[in-house]
């Protein structure tokens, strides 16, 4: 009899528990449709929220009976999860959170507005990593780079690849696709007992100088491969390479991934999608053929015109990402160099200080956005020849020659570029 009822008392609260995630799905679409009716915004982030606070355990809800994997990392999470969608898209309809909202509340709101899709790519911010890890119980996890990014917001790089290894590793933790090449997260990936190692590259080394699991100082050998002077913590031996544009997988195959998309780095997050891809059974020639009729990512790389002339905007939001940008941009090609500090960028940007301006001297440079001045102090300390426009339409304007113009703008000041080029 005590069976009985508490079989009974379990088959309630499941149909509580149902009907509870249904009134939350209902008023968080009530919610993002008004917030879509009102030209406030998208939507995504109101209704996510919205839902959750109806229903707490809405996300771990929407995420039942699916096989998802999470993208995370300081930079490349859009664009590696848009190349990740592609590639598993050749299986079956992806579920997938866009337009930035890679906090709880976005990844809600998508998985509870997508209810057929069985596959899922989510992109993670990386403080909540270990949330969402522990409330969707992913497949799989691709672990790309760890940064300084937004300290006025963020922990320090090392805690967060200590909470990132807290909740990959023990019994039940999910598959992981991490970057060898970059030191923290090689020890944050270094818990679980299931990892691909990718030798997806690491150009800005400034903030693995020193052990993550010691605080020894790490050796590099100049060829990729870095060993703890201490306890010993070294570059594992990566299954995947990536070599220019030539990545070679397992079993010794080779690969030339000619993507739409610009930049080496992304050759690097392409591999590491295709390494997540091939636990489903996709293979590396159909993931990359799907990756390369990518020709922008949601406004990243996008090639346009304004007024006629030939324009580019590029996306860097912390001095790693300002590195792979400035080595994109087309050489002699102006630079309009657009940087604001907003909640969403980060408020504090003496960042500046660490990006190596300096390789865009013998070119013209154009400082605008909201912390234009900043910029030009930099740029002159540079000795980069440049002018200072706070419009940003009459920022392009000023752009020397009639040839391309790159734009390189962190996150909201490259919101505004979308805008700007979008009306031409």
């Amino acid at each position: 009899m005590t069976g009985t009822s508490s079989a009974l008392s379990g088959d309630a609260a499941r149909r509580r528990g149902g009907a509870r995630f249904a009134l939350a799905r209902a008023a968080g679409a009530t919610a993002a449709g008004l917030s879509k009716l009102t030209g406030r915004g998208s939507g995504t982030t109101i209704g996510g929220r919205v839902t959750l606070l109806v229903d707490p355990d809405a996300m771990a809800t929407a995420a039942g009976g699916r096989e998802l994997v999470l993208v995370s990392g300081t930079n490349g999470k859009t664009t590696t999860r848009t190349l990740l969608v592609a590639a598993l898209s050749t299986k079956e309809p992806v579920v997938s959170n866009g337009g930035g909202a890679n906090l709880p509340t976005g990844l809600t709101a998508a998985l509870a507005g997508d209810r057929t899709s069985r596959l899922g790519v989510l992109e993670v911010d990386e403080p909540f990593l270990p949330k969402v890890v522990a409330a969707v119980r992913p497949r799989a996890v691709v672990l790309l780079n760890l940064s300084r990014d937004q300290l006025d917001r963020y922990a320090e790089v090392r805690r967060l690849a200590g909470i990132w290894r807290s909740a990959l590793e023990g019994p039940g933790a999910p598959a992981v696709i991490a970057n060898a090449d970059d030191p923290l997260v090689v020890w944050a990936a270094s818990g679980s007992s299931d990892v691909t190692w990718v030798a997806a590259g690491q150009r800005w080394t400034y903030d693995s100088t020193s052990c993550p699991a010691c605080g020894d100082v790490l050796e590099r050998d100049g060829a990729g491969s870095w060993r703890s002077t201490g306890c010993g913590l070294a570059r594992p031996i990566p299954s995947w390479t990536v070599s220019g544009r030539t990545v070679r997988v397992p079993g010794g195959s080779s690969y030339d991934v000619e993507l739409s998309i610009p930049g080496e780095v992304n050759v690097g997050n392409a591999a590491l999608a295709a390494a997540a891809a091939v636990r489903w059974d996709v293979a590396p020639e159909a993931a990359f053929a799907a990756m390369a009729a990518i020709p922008s990512v949601e406004g990243r790389y996008l090639e346009t015109t304004y007024a006629g002339r030939p324009v580019r905007l590029l996306l860097a939001k912390n001095p790693a990402g300002w590195v792979e940008a400035l080595d994109m941009a087309r050489p002699q090609s102006p630079v309009v160099v657009s940087v604001n500090a907003r909640a969403a960028d980060g408020r504090d940007p003496s960042w500046l200080w660490d990006v190596p301006f300096e390789v865009l001297a013998g070119r013209q440079a154009v400082a605008t956005g909201e912390r234009s001045r900043d910029v030009a102090v930099r740029l002159r300390y540079a000795g980069v020849e440049h002018v200072r426009v706070d419009d940003p339409a009459a920022a392009l304007r000023a752009a020397a020659g009639s040839g391309p113009v790159e734009v390189i703008a962190n996150y909201t000041a490259f919101q505004v570029y979308r805008k700007v080029v979008a009306r031409g």
